[in-house]
């Protein structure tokens, strides 16, 4: 989707997201969890579940000071509910079910009101029971954008929901039966390895690349969210310099990323700037193989940007927004509570082909993660924290943290990167420290952001008092 700064002004949208939505005073904005068909091959459609019945789902879109009013209306034949990715809003529309409310039972519905605190783009996805990676994978997912009063310069806001599809030789999603009928969207090969990982690449519900055409010189503001549930992409762009502006929904002072290449796991989000080539050359966001991405894949161009026309004039150097001033800049790590987190692997039942809701496959420091568990920790409001991540598998995990926002820690513990983030990559065998200041009152989870090791054990919750 691209928008122009008039376009954004107008509150008018492209259709390759369904229309953002502003609301009178008091009213609530229906979506509606239902199944419905997508366009993913050329043979057939591919029936998926989706927001409104389609993927990615309605663009919401507010601006900062005002109330979200949303009504989920479940049309699925299972319990539902959707979480707000990288959102610090109140714990009881956190989405989180059981934690933080009820599931939504089928022809049920709930609403979700209050006013987000921070501008940025945050993923909305399902998060009930232990449906939540089969609902998300198969569609229910979409991005709530929070605007700031003053925007960065720019001349063209480009939207991008990236997502992967793994389909079988009838453009159906790959399910897996048990011996007993019963499905389950998740393989115990898939839960216990890297994941559902799909090579069907689509970007805003339609198959990769996405091809933009822009005047040289001109100002993108591309805006890339990861709505995958299991890859780990590695993103390089080719042909302009590219600035991040923003990591996970929170601005940070531009910078140049190193070797024009950002690593994107399940959930991310980007906000990325640059000026368009000179005409006839192309800007290009490159999805890695090889080395830096999937084994067996190989380097392949997901959004292009082409120059065309006139020469637009010069601007001022790329500047990113202000950074967020409700969000602490200094951790008082000397005051902090630390605890180590260690991720192992269960051993799979023998012969077990799929995952059923019983099915454990991860636990975090011993325990399998259950949701009448006791929380890992429980701290007073205002607390630093910091934690360590020990994966002791040979695949990389995704942690995330909900309800707060957290710096990575440096390897010498003498000080952090520049950013803030919601979620870390931490490779096999490797340890990732980080550290926030337990601000949000509530019961949180804390768990893989691969959903498929997230629903086979791997997480739990922590509590501010």
């Amino acid at each position: 989707m691209t928008l122009t700064r008039r376009h954004v002004l107008l509150g008018a949208t492209s259709s390759a997201l369904l229309p953002a939505y502003a609301h009178a005073q008091d009213e609530f904005r229906n979506v509606e969890a239902r199944a419905g068909k997508l366009r993913l091959t050329e043979t057939a459609e591919t029936d998926i579940l989706g927001g409104d019945g389609q993927s990615p789902g309605p663009l919401l879109r507010l601006k900062r000071g005002d109330e979200l009013r949303l009504r989920l209306i479940n049309k699925l034949n299972a319990p539902t509910s959707l979480h707000f990715r990288g959102m610090r809003g109140p714990n009881a529309f956190d989405g989180v079910a059981p934690l933080t409310q009820k599931a939504i039972a089928p022809g049920a519905s709930f609403d979700y009101r209050f006013t987000p605190p921070d501008a940025g783009v945050f993923l909305y996805h399902a998060h009930a029971d232990a449906s939540f990676a089969e609902q998300t994978a198969r569609g229910l997912h979409g991005l709530l954008i929070v605007d700031e009063p003053d925007t960065p310069e720019h001349d063209h806001e480009v939207i991008a929901v990236i997502a992967d599809w793994k389909l079988d030789n009838t453009a159906q999603l790959s399910a897996c039966s048990t011996t007993k009928g019963r499905e389950a969207f998740t393989s115990v090969e898939e839960a216990g390895g890297a994941g559902r990982i799909g090579a069907l690449i689509t970007i805003n519900g339609k198959p990769a690349p996405q091809a933009h055409s822009f005047a040289p010189g001109e100002r993108v503001w591309l805006r890339l969210a990861a709505a995958t549930t299991a890859r780990l992409m590695a993103l390089t762009f080719e042909g302009a310099q590219p600035f991040i502006t923003a990591i996970d929904g929170q601005n940070c002072d531009e910078f140049e990323p190193v070797q024009r290449s950002i690593p994107v796991g399940p959930g991310a989000r980007f906000d990325i700037m640059f000026d368009m080539p000179a005409e006839g050359q192309e800007m290009k966001v490159i999805l890695r193989g090889g080395a830096l991405g999937l084994a067996g894949e190989t380097d392949r161009a997901i959004i292009t940007f082409t120059s065309k026309g006139e020469k637009a004039k010069s601007r001022p150097p790329i500047k990113s927004a202000p950074v967020n001033p409700l969000v602490r800049p200094v951790i008082p790590l000397q005051n902090a509570k630390r605890l180590d987190l260690f991720i192992e692997r269960v051993p799979a039942p023998r012969n077990a082909q799929c995952l059923t809701p019983d099915m454990a496959l991860w636990r975090l420091n011993g325990k399998i993660m259950r949701a009448n568990d006791p929380p890992l920790f429980s701290v007073k409001r205002g607390m630093p924290v910091t934690l360590g991540f020990l994966n002791q598998s040979n695949v990389a995990h995704v942690m995330r943290l909900y309800g707060h926002v957290m710096r990575q820690l440096h390897l010498l513990d003498d000080g952090w990167e520049p950013y803030w983030r919601d979620s870390v990559i931490v490779a096999p065998g490797r340890t990732v420290r980080i550290a926030f200041v337990a601000d949000n009152p509530g019961r949180w989870r804390l768990g893989s952001g691969i959903l498929d090791h997230a629903v086979a054990g791997l997480g739990g919750w922590f509590e501010v008092t």
